[in-house]
């Protein structure tokens, strides 16, 4: 008898040894098989699932390229309780600017001719955190029209 059917008065189960321990029959080689078999599955669907999320985000993304000398918006990321851009909380801005691009760096880094109170942070940005700035003259109100 085992030691193990001995202390707990039942026989081993383990992965290796699903029948009775006299017959020495190893399931080794089938256990390997199957658990081979099973993760190739997994990665098949994991794959799967992986392209079908790819190609609903592909339709919706669309390729942003900006000119030199384009004027654009820069993106700020609003921090609670952090006081950036002369307000805070919510009613911070989303986006400052315009600033001129001055250099294409590479297909999605652009170099932004920042103010000088601007000068500590670094004037390269990806393309995601820029948004195009469309002027429109009638937006302007000369100041003569303006009475307080």
């Amino acid at each position: 008898m085992a030691s193990y059917e001995a202390l707990y008065g039942r026989k081993c189960r383990t992965s290796l040894y699903w029948t009775e321990l006299s017959e020495n029959k190893i399931h080794g080689v089938d256990l390997t098989k199957e658990t081979k078999q099973k993760v190739k599955v997994i990665r098949d669907s994991l794959k799967a699932t992986f392209d079908r999320q790819k190609s609903y985000a592909d339709l919706k993304r669309k390729d942003i390229e900006f000119d030199i000398s384009e004027k654009v918006f820069l993106k700020v990321s609003p921090w609670k309780k952090v006081l950036r851009f002369g307000k805070k909380g919510k009613f911070s801005p989303r986006f400052i600017g315009p600033y001129e691009i001055i250099e294409c760096i590479g297909p999605v880094a652009y170099r932004l001719l920042l103010p000088p109170e601007l000068e500590k942070i670094h004037n390269v940005f990806h393309v995601s955190m820029l948004r195009q700035y469309r002027s429109d003259p009638s937006h302007v109100i000369p100041p003569s029209e303006i009475e307080i």
